[in-house]
């Protein structure tokens, strides 16, 4: 499985960013694909993930209500779209993989994830 994030940028507070992950290989509507973050000095964290073909979506407390994870599954890509975007936002932003279905209880572990895209920078300007 490869993955590929892109749309990362500088954009300003209150801004809109749109980041794309593109996943190849052998998948189906069973892999679990979700977003993560890392800011410097800062240890990675979960923001968003997808599951069952995008029928559940799950999102960390920080971002609720301002991202949204989308899946078009007939072009093998995960969307996060990011709205009313804050400085803190600012991160390198991965994507990440696994074949089966990811537990509720383990979406946000780093280890839950098999396969990783390279991560695409996000700065968000006050």
């Amino acid at each position: 499985v490869q993955l590929q994030a892109s749309g990362g940028g500088l954009v300003q507070a209150g801004d809109s960013l749109r980041l794309s992950c593109v996943v190849s290989g052998r998948t189906s509507r069973a892999t679990t694909v979700a977003w993560f973050r890392q800011a410097p000095g800062k240890e990675r964290e979960f923001v968003a993930a997808s599951r069952r073909g995008g029928a559940t979506t799950h999102y960390a407390d920080s971002v609720k209500d301002r991202f949204m994870i989308s899946r078009d599954n007939a072009k093998n890509t995960v969307y996060l779209q990011m709205s009313s975007l804050k400085p803190e936002d600012t991160a390198v932003y991965y994507c990440a993989a696994d074949r089966g279905q990811v537990i509720l209880s383990a979406l946000a572990r780093v280890l839950s994830y098999d396969y990783w895209g390279q991560g695409t920078l996000v700065t968000v300007s006050s």
